[in-house]
């Protein structure tokens, strides 16, 4: 469990917060193997025998004042007993892990309804059959690439959709399909249950025994004609003929159908989704014609009309799939508008992930689902972020869903070891840590997750074991508590900054503004939070002061000069502004790719999220050396540097680039066996998804790829290259900015 505060010194109350400008919060990934140090917790068993504080449910930690009969509660300071079992426990404090460590994972015991369960991990795979051969074939790849990466003692089931539902039975000799016509009407639901069709026992196939028969099913997939859908869809609005994706039908029932085994075929169960374009047929249809209409109207802000949902059923949907015990991935391959913003919950609020691809050609999605389902994964977690009385958590942000009845406990279906969640805190009065005696502040974390452990064999015969496809259930508990330290003024604040965290922070930020009120106010609230800012560094640090309210003595320091930690977030603002997340629909930006970027950001961590941002370039004199470590994304940091090779991290992006003036001789495409080459193998290895890996000879290929990350030539509103350099020109602007706030006297 990572943990990583925007300030590693609190301020010391509201009044320091406010003055400092910087946003005060932490982001969590809670399944990482390893704390932010690097540092795995202490392992330990009889997690329902650790005391809890009677005041505020908070675990007892290393921080905890301990005495022979009672402990007082770090968080609350509430003092309680201790039970005769915890005394007898804690008298040899060396077996405890909650004695030895901050940091502790604990078995629970598995409850008498998860024994009785069969924790066979279910997969099933459903196909858009309207859609093209390429489609088909990349979607093909993608599944047999996943039948690889899954474990032996798995379920898989393969359904595809149109204007029917089709569920395959791979279990006999020969695949069999049997169809269901889904309703066109906007109401209708499918006329016969699922399990009357197949039943589930037979549609869910052991992955070990059938693999090459779902291949061979896979195989006979093909799309459907144009002259089946028109004539199955008839009609449609004003006498425009309807395409024939009824997703929303098939997905309904699917969940439904795998819902009606849960907890007794199976733990947890996974769809994978594969989209050709938006579902237009049936119940869940989307209206894709507001994309262009929204845009013909001068009136309306199309940037902001097209980021809602059209439609509540997708999140109703997700809501059922929770129910159900079921993540949902939807992988996208598709040019046209195919309304993200509508679809997106289906996935992100039953804690699956959204992928987008433009086109099939160049599509990583066949890595993508490798790798996605051979990390290991976390399914029916809670999570629980607790605070010592000074202050609370204020918003919570990332891919979960609030408990209904607790506040501050989030549930999150299934979660890898990227996943990331972040929150930001508040005092709870005006003296927050100023008081008299105050303790320093204390933050715990408890994650609360089950495991499914694949079967395993007698290494010693060489014989399998009786257990063979009998997986087995494992609840643990996860707790991090840390105590945080106090900055006593606006300088240590300052220096103990983490600009990664505070880019999060404010990535969930203008995310939500965006969503709530737009990409303009998005952007506005993201440029003045900088111009703030500024302000009140240069007021704390008195580098500018005010004479008669308007004449300006000093000159304002929009460099951060004074304090390292600060310097690089003009930058990281000026990049955000740059980013597709919030550049404008005039500038070329899909919608669909801004929700798909909406969904990426707000479940990175911050280092992933930096480079996702604002990428890093190197330089190199030759594949095997390197010759600077980083560079600014600017021409003339290419010209200045005279390095013949760069590389550049864009996260989802890695680019070579060979200069125009770079040495003939040189090796291209870099050797495999070079330097270069085992430092793009490591990007790729430690990524959640697949980056795209492009090669460019400057001169020879066509280098817009790599010109258009070099932004900060770069007009900062899109406008096109400006007399004056984008990025210079955005600092003056940000100056004027915070002068004229210093003036108001705000």
């Amino acid at each position: 469990m990572a943990v990583r505060a925007t300030v590693s010194r609190f301020p010391i109350d509201a009044g320091a917060h406010e003055s400092s400008g910087i946003p005060w919060g932490v982001s969590v990934t809670p399944f990482a193997t390893k704390d932010e140090n690097g540092h795995s917790p202490v392992y330990g068993s009889d997690g329902e025998l650790l005391p809890r504080c009677e005041n505020c449910w908070a675990y007892f930690n290393t921080y905890c004042e301990l005495d022979q009969w009672s402990w007082n509660c770090a968080l609350c300071g509430n003092p309680q007993g201790l039970s005769s079992q915890a005394i007898a426990r804690y008298s040899h404090p060396q077996s405890c892990p909650e004695m030895m460590s901050s940091f502790v994972d604990l078995e629970l015991p598995v409850e008498e309804s998860d024994e009785a369960m069969q924790p066979r991990p279910v997969y099933v795979a459903a196909i858009d059959l309207s859609s093209s051969e390429e489609f088909l074939e990349l979607t093909k790849s993608a599944l047999l690439a996943s039948l690889e990466a899954l474990a032996p003692g798995s379920l898989f089931g393969l359904a595809t959709f149109s204007h029917k539902l089709g569920l395959y039975d791979v279990q006999g000799p020969i695949p069999v399909v049997k169809n269901v016509f889904i309703p066109p009407d906007t109401e209708g639901t499918l006329p016969i249950e699922l399990e009357d069709v197949m039943p589930l026992s037979q549609f869910l196939a052991p992955v070990e025994t059938c693999k090459d028969r779902i291949g061979s099913a896979l195989e006979t997939l093909r799309p459907t004609t144009s002259w089946e859908r028109t004539t199955a869809a008839g009609q449609g609005l004003e006498g425009v003929l309807m395409g024939g994706r009824g997703f929303g039908v098939a997905m309904e029932a699917i969940l439904n159908y795998l819902g009606s085994e849960y907890g007794s075929t199976f733990a947890l169960g996974r769809v994978f989704a594969f989209l050709s374009g938006p579902p237009d047929y049936g119940a869940g249809q989307l209206d894709t014609r507001r994309y262009g209409e929204q845009y013909a109207s001068k009136r309306e802000d199309a940037d902001r009309a097209l980021l809602p949902e059209q439609t509540p059923f997708y999140r109703d949907l997700a809501a059922v799939a929770v129910q159900a015990g079921v993540c949902v991935d939807i992988f996208a391959v598709t040019n046209e508008y195919t309304d993200l913003a509508s679809l997106k919950f289906l996935s992100v609020e039953s804690g699956g992930s959204l992928y987008l691809y433009s086109n099939a050609d160049d599509s990583t999605l066949p890595q993508d689902m490798y790798r996605m389902l051979s990390r290991p994964y976390a399914f029916g977690c809670v999570l629980r972020l607790r605070t010592s009385s000074e202050f609370k958590t204020g918003h919570s942000y990332g891919h979960f869903f609030p408990d209904p009845q607790y506040e501050n406990v989030q549930h999150i279906i299934c979660c890898d070891s990227y996943a990331t969640y972040a929150y930001d805190f508040e005092f709870e009065d005006t003296k927050g840590f100023a008081r008299h005696g105050s303790e320093p502040p204390i933050i715990q974390i408890a994650f609360q997750y089950t495991v499914v452990l694949p079967p395993e064999e007698l290494s010693d015969s060489g014989l399998v074991s009786s257990s063979r496809g009998k997986h087995s259930l494992k609840r643990r508990l996860r707790i991090r508590t840390l105590q945080c330290g106090v900055a006593q003024n606006i300088n240590e604040l300052y220096d103990s900054v983490d600009p990664e965290v505070v880019l999060s922070l404010l990535v969930h930020k203008v995310i939500l503004a965006s969503l709530e009120q737009g990409v303009r106010e998005g952007r506005m609230l993201l440029h003045d939070w900088l111009v703030i800012l500024t302000a009140q560094y240069n007021e704390a640090y008195k580098l500018v002061q005010l004479k008669n309210g308007s004449s300006v003595i000093g000159q304002v320091d929009v460099a951060f000069s004074q304090c390292p930690e600060l310097q690089s977030l003009p930058r990281l603002v000026f990049a955000l502004l740059r980013n597709p997340l919030l550049r404008f629909h005039e500038e070329g930006v899909h919608p669909d790719f801004r929700i798909y970027l909406q969904c990426l950001f707000s479940a990175l961590e911050p280092s992933s999220l930096h480079r996702a941002v604002y990428p890093v370039l190197t330089s190199y004199s030759t594949p095997d050396k390197q010759a600077y470590p980083r560079h600014s994304l600017s021409r003339a940091a290419l010209i200045t540097s005279g390095s013949p090779i760069f590389f550049l991290d864009a996260f989802t992006t890695l680019i070579v680039f060979y200069s125009s003036t770079a040495d003939p001789t040189l090796p291209f495409p870099p050797p495999h066996d070079c330097l270069l080459r085992t430092v793009i193998n490591k990007l790729k290895q430690e990524r959640c998804v697949t980056p795209k890996l492009i090669f460019i000879r400057g001169g020879k290929d066509d280098a817009t790829a790599f010109e258009n990350y070099l932004i900060e030539e770069q007009d900062v509103d899109g406008s096109g290259l400006t007399s004056v350099m984008g990025f210079v020109s955005f600092l003056e602007d940000v100056t004027q900015g915070a002068l004229e706030y210093m003036k108001s006297g705000i």
